[in-house]
């Protein structure tokens, strides 16, 4: 992480956790590796994770990565399965997304980050502070759990629609595409589940249109 940025995480990230409600309409935050993951704030996430230079480097390290944000949407709704069946449903449907980049990680023998660690344990420290601010929030009610479901899938679609600038494997790109596909669709259950709950999303990842043409788009084929 460059030193330059994390005052300016810092204090995005406070001046968000002082405003933001997550029982409300409000987004909360996530959490970056330098600061509070309570006071998690979704720019200042992308802004330390934008350029990519740890994250999709390269093939494998995309696939390190890949590996754990998929198990970080599984582990997350695990937790928040008391509040919603919606989690239940596509946590299952995660555990096989993060399967399928387990199966690339040992076709091209690449250590997998996520080897021997228990739920909610992460090798990157970036996506164990997003973790445990998303499932704080998560927490704090069903309105707020669905938000926190709605943005996982955003932010898979954005990092996923970055990663394939660097895939190159068509095992690799081919995957990337199911798993996005599946993103799109958790994107759509979460939205219809927030709107069956009189509940708003404020799109922290995607742009607005884009995010609402997912979002109220028929369901695809496949998970």
């Amino acid at each position: 992480m460059k030193a330059y940025l994390i005052p300016m995480i810092v204090a995005l990230g406070a001046s968000l956790s002082a405003c933001g409600d997550a029982g409300n309409d409000g987004n909360g935050g996530n959490g970056g590796n330098r600061y509070d993951a309570a006071a998690y704030d979704a720019a200042a996430y992308d802004a330390v994770t934008a350029d990519g230079s740890a994250r999709f480097a390269d093939e494998a390290a995309l696939l390190r990565w890949l590996r754990e944000e998929e198990k970080l949407a599984h582990d997350v709704y695990v937790a928040l399965q008391g509040r919603s069946m919606v989690f239940s449903n596509i946590a299952a449907s995660e555990q096989m997304h993060t399967e399928a980049v387990k199966t690339l990680l040992d076709r091209y023998g690449i250590p997998d980050p996520s080897a021997g660690r228990a739920a909610a344990s992460f090798a990157d420290p970036t996506l164990q502070s997003l973790h445990d601010a998303l499932v704080a929030r998560g927490s704090a009610s069903t309105v707020a759990a669905l938000q926190v479901g709605a943005e996982i899938e955003e932010l898979d679609i954005a990092d996923i629609r970055e990663m394939r600038g660097v895939a190159t494997s068509a095992d690799v790109r081919a995957t990337l595409d199911t798993l996005e596909r599946g993103s799109r669709n958790h994107l759509r259950s979460f939205w219809r589940q927030l709107q069956m709950a009189g509940a708003s999303y404020t799109p922290q990842h995607l742009d607005a249109a884009e995010f609402r043409a997912i979002a109220e788009s028929a369901a695809e084929t496949g998970r």
